[in-house]
């Protein structure tokens, strides 16, 4: 996993890429959870999200927002850690000129942060967020989701609740056009410590079943 240094708004941004062996590969943005509590791209669950899509042939880059490990800034409370988003796409796709589609991945704040840059970029084809904090952040300017995705949640989540991930899910999920994936861990808490497989294979399973859709679709 190549270090690699992006330019972003407040100066330098630290990441790590793998490059696809395949030409016009896909392409993948992980985002990880909050910085004020420990979030950092180095987070397990993010991790196995970059290697999740890393196994299925994508150009994937995850990254460090503003103020974490070696990138330059300080936290904005979202607006600038948005931009940081947006800046790293930017260079996933000047490097990724043609990639068959694109996704994003996102755990916690980084689900928000992740469900924002999906508003604003179209080209996203799909997403992945796991535990998006719908209890402590506004998600209403999903109105409407323009893709469909999955949502992961463990039942023993005392950070980001069940029942408030479920209402956002039926609230999507009353979109035509758009299919929100919901799926729910027994015995995980928010950090799925002892059920990191289980939420592997989960993750991984959607991907096969999004990925032979899409490419029967443009066949």
């Amino acid at each position: 996993m190549p270090e690699v240094t992006i330019n972003g708004p407040e100066g330098r941004i630290e990441g790590r890429y793998l490059h696809a062996a395949e030409p016009n590969a896909p392409i993948a943005l992980m985002l990880h959870p909050h910085p004020q509590h420990g979030g950092t791209m180095n987070n397990k669950v993010v991790y196995s999200m970059y290697q999740t899509f890393v196994a299925r042939g994508f150009s994937t880059l995850r990254f460090n927002f503003r103020g974490v490990g070696r990138s330059q800034g300080v936290y904005t409370g979202g607006e600038g850690e948005l931009s940081d988003a947006a800046t790293a796409l930017d260079w996933l796709q000047t490097y990724n000129p043609n990639a068959k589609y694109c996704w994003i991945g996102g755990f916690s704040f980084g689900a928000w942060i992740g469900m924002q840059l999906l508003m604003r970029r179209p080209e996203i084809t799909g997403f992945v967020s796991i535990a998006p904090p719908a209890n402590m952040f506004d998600f209403t300017f999903l109105a409407p989701c323009p893709a469909s995705g999955i949502m992961v949640q463990g039942d023993q989540d005392d950070i980001v609740t069940p029942e408030s991930v479920k209402k956002l899910v039926d609230k999507l999920s009353a979109q035509r056009g758009i299919t929100i994936t919901h799926t729910v861990i027994k015995g995980a808490n928010h950090f799925f410590g002892q059920q990191i497989d289980q939420l592997t294979d989960i993750v991984g399973t959607y991907l096969d079943k999004s990925i032979a859709a899409h490419d029967k679709a443009s066949a």
